[in-house]
C-alpha cells in the first residue's frame, strides 16, 4: 500500500483524469467514468488504422479546468523518424480502451490514436517552445473567456436596467393616466 504524496499524486491525478477523458475522447465506446493516471502514464498507444503500437503515453496535459487536453506520445523510433520524439495529441484526436477495468490492480489502457504516422509527425513536438507557447495561449485565451464574461454580464446588466427603467416609466405613465381619469 502507498502512502504520502505518491498516493495524494495518484488519488489527484486520477480525479483529474476522472471527466477528461471521457470529454476529450469522444471516439471511445463506451465511457469507463473513472481513469487511473498512473495506469495511464506508460500506456501503450496504436494507431486506429491498423492497430499497430506506436509508443507510449509520456505525459497528461490538463487546462485550467483541470481536463484533459492532450496526451503526450513518446514514439521512441517506431514512426521511421530520427531519434526519439514527443508528440502532443490533443484531445479528440485520441480514445482510451480499458482492458480487466474491475481490478484495479490488473488494469490497463490502450490509447488509439486516430491519424497516419505522417499526420501524428506532423504534431507539435513536445519541448520548452511548445510548453512555453501552449501556455501562453492558454493564458490569453482564458483572459479573453474572462474579458468575454464580464462583457456579456455587464451588457445583460444594462439591458436588465433599461428594461427596468422603460417598466417603470411605463407604470408611471399608467398612474398618472388612472389619477387623471379619477379626478
Amino acid at each position: 500500500m502507498r502512502y504520502g504524496k505518491p498516493l495524494l499524486r495518484h488519488a489527484t491525478l486520477s480525479t483529474l483524469i476522472a471527466g477528461g477523458l471521457v470529454v476529450s475522447a469522444s471516439a471511445m465506446a463506451e465511457p469507463q467514468g473513472l481513469y487511473s493516471s498512473d495506469e495511464l502514464l506508460d500506456a501503450d498507444v496504436y494507431t486506429a488504422a491498423d492497430s499497430r503500437e506506436i509508443g507510449e503515453v509520456e505525459d497528461i496535459l490538463l487546462d485550467n479546468d483541470m481536463r484533459v487536453r492532450a496526451l503526450v506520445i513518446d514514439t521512441g523510433e517506431l514512426l521511421d523518424i530520427d531519434g526519439d520524439q514527443e508528440f502532443v495529441i490533443e484531445a479528440g484526436r485520441f480514445s482510451v480502451e480499458t482492458h480487466n477495468g474491475d481490478d484495479l490492480d490488473d488494469i490497463e489502457y490502450r490509447v488509439i490514436v486516430d491519424m497516419s504516422d505522417a499526420q501524428i509527425s506532423q504534431q507539435p513536438t513536445y519541448d520548452n517552445d511548445w510548453w512555453q507557447d501552449a501556455r501562453q495561449g492558454a493564458h490569453e485565451a482564458w483572459e479573453q473567456t474572462k474579458e468575454g464574461a464580464a462583457s456579456a454580464w455587464e451588457t445583460t446588466q444594462e439591458g436588465a436596467s433599461r428594461a427596468l427603467d422603460s417598466i417603470g416609466k411605463a407604470l408611471e405613465n399608467v398612474g398618472k393616466k388612472t389619477q387623471d381619469a379619477a379626478e
